[in-house]
């Protein structure tokens, strides 16, 4: 309905769309109007006071109301806009929000997740899945097709370390009873001196000019971490349509080094290659070290192009840490200087850090790993026990997995993804204020009113009039859907979505509990608006990651 307003506006003053959308308010009570439209920025132009501009606009708007805007009053400075309860709300509950979008023929490649393998997966890596996870949905829901790629940090010089501490130290049995726990191990013991940094830098040189024994390690490793790191996506619901790695482009990065060189891009520094980026301060970029190995700017460049060449994509998002900003910058910022237009269209998707309960980032350096797959045991279990507890132990476990990722997906999503956050499992895991598992129970809540009666749609018969402001309060909040949707998309951000699930859960709660929806005139018209906000949840709670519950 906003934009009935919005045009009715635009037809009589000389502002564009964007202008008055940005303008148009929503005032803090109902009594003031529905929508409220500020003369503030007029007054200049038509030199009257805004109070004077309101009142005549207020006339102007009168004599052309469309029918879906019942009144239009003037009060001070503002022209406050009463839409028709009845046309609004057939409007919005007519309204097919579970229909599939159609695509629009455009492609999003979004790299996410991405853990490093001879590592255990960390919980900084999920907030990477969980995020990419969510913006990949929300892409789809703006009709783009996405590819979702797991690109895994499969090479690098921490590979020689490891290979170098496994040589000095490896145990058989420990890898096969524990692989990554024992990798990591080793990898904690190699990084707690410098002793033996030259012999690492030396086993990654063999590593990268194909030693067989290395290469071996190499793969053995790799598989072991791919193993392990299924089981984790498969508990969280979580598929990729590409899996593959910095190691994919060992034999392309020539190609780029050739390129640059070519176009005049490469420089000679002490030995090693370099691109200067200091006119676009972004300083010196290392592409080749003096020793011939590697870094990730050049994997990255190769990456780049090999993307571009293999799913011409219109836009590719990479859903990776905030301390990778630089890298990022400067990787986009070669590709422009080699020509490539399309570096406009790679985005960086930041996300902040999960700290400790002291504030502080986790570290594998310092030995103080956590596991995620401890994390998400523990988050199971805490909500089977809540389930227990309540006697509630019908399909336990399936309940149970779904409570626990609802508190965690959701504990992550409503946070603004620059942002640090605090990974505190009893707050997210509780039923009552902002959380998943509060949202699970809202939803399950509007499944049961209908399960109770078997419900079945009588909106052809239905008299929208006469309905109080809490009713009305939850139809305009269902409204707002498809405009989060799209917002979310146009800022990468899944917490409009989170955020927006849990104003809507509020509101449908306080119509719950005010508007009695079984008996009275008025119960299909409730049971409809019940019907409409379970699907439009649902939906909601899906772009998050988020697999509902019909009974809690």
């Amino acid at each position: 309905m906003k934009d009935v307003v919005v045009k009715l506006i635009a037809e009589e003053v000389d502002f564009d769309i964007c202008e008055i959308e940005g303008l148009l308010e929503v005032p803090p009570r109902s009594e003031m109007g529905d929508y409220a439209f500020p003369c503030f920025g007029l007054a200049k132009t038509l030199k009257k006071s805004p109070g004077v501009i309101a009142g005549d606009l207020a006339l102007t708007f009168v004599k052309v109301l469309p029918k879906e805007i019942e009144r239009v009053e003037a009060s001070g400075a503002y022209v406050n806009f009463f839409i028709d309860k009845g046309i609004f709300a057939r409007k919005v509950l007519g309204k097919d929000y579970g229909k599939k979008v159609l695509k629009n023929g455009k492609r999003i490649v979004i790299d996410m997740s991405s853990p490093n393998i001879a590592k255990p997966f960390g919980i900084g890596h999920l907030r990477s899945t969980i995020i990419g996870n969510s913006i990949a949905r929300i892409c789809e829901a703006n009709g783009f097709e996405v590819v979702k790629i797991n690109y895994l940090g499969d090479w690098g010089t921490q590979f020689g370390k490891i290979i170098c501490a496994w040589k000095k130290w490896g145990s058989e049995e420990k890898l096969e009873s524990d692989a990554i726990g024992h990798l990591q191990e080793l990898y904690v013991r190699i990084n707690a001196t410098d002793e033996f940094d030259d012999e690492c830098r030396l086993e990654f040189k063999k590593l990268e000019s194909g030693d067989f024994e290395n290469l071996a390690l190499w793969k053995r490793f790799r598989e072991m971490s791919l193993v392990k790191f299924q089981k984790i996506y498969d508990l969280l619901g979580i598929s990729f349509d590409e899996v593959s790695g910095e190691s994919l482009y060992n034999d392309k990065m020539d190609a780029v080094i050739f390129e640059l060189k070519e176009k005049g891009l490469l420089i000679e520094d002490a030995g090693a290659r370099i691109v200067d980026l200091d006119d676009v301060g972004l300083g010196k970029v290392l592409i080749q070290k003096s020793d011939g190995t590697s870094l990730y700017a050049t994997r990255d460049l190769a990456m780049a192009l090999d993307r571009k060449k293999v799913y011409d994509f219109d836009r590719a998002i990479y859903e990776v840490g905030a301390e990778q900003t630089l890298h990022f910058r400067q990787v986009f910022g070669i590709l422009k200087k080699m020509g490539y237009a399309w570096a406009d269209d790679l985005v960086h998707a930041a996300h902040g850090l999960y700290l400790d309960s002291d504030g502080k980032k986790f570290s594998t350096r310092r030995g103080k790993t956590v596991y995620m797959e401890d994390v998400l045991g523990e988050v199971v279990e805490k909500a089977r026990g809540n389930l227990e507890a309540r006697g509630d132990c019908d399909n336990l476990d399936e309940r149970a997995r779904r409570i626990a990722l609802a508190a965690i997906f959701y504990g992550d999503l409503k946070n603004n993804r620059e942002h640090n956050m605090v990974f505190d499992v009893d707050r997210f895991l509780s039923f009552e204020g902002d959380t998943g598992p509060y949202l699970l129970y809202s939803y399950a809540r509007a499944s049961s009113i209908l399960r109770k009666i078997k419900f079945e749609s009588k909106r052809q018969d239905i008299k929208y009039k006469d309905f109080g402001d809490l009713e009305f309060a939850l139809i305009k909040k269902i409204d707002l859907f498809d405009n989060v949707v799209v917002k979310a998309y146009e800022d990468l951000s899944p917490n409009l979505i989170a955020n927006y699930c849990f104003e809507l859960a509020k509101d449908f709660n306080e119509f719950y509990h005010g508007c009695p929806v079984l008996g009275g005139e008025s119960e299909a018209f409730r049971l409809e608006i019940v019907e409409v906000f379970r699907v439009v949840i649902k939906k909601g709670l899906d772009l998050l990651g988020i697999e509902t519950l019909e009974e809690m």
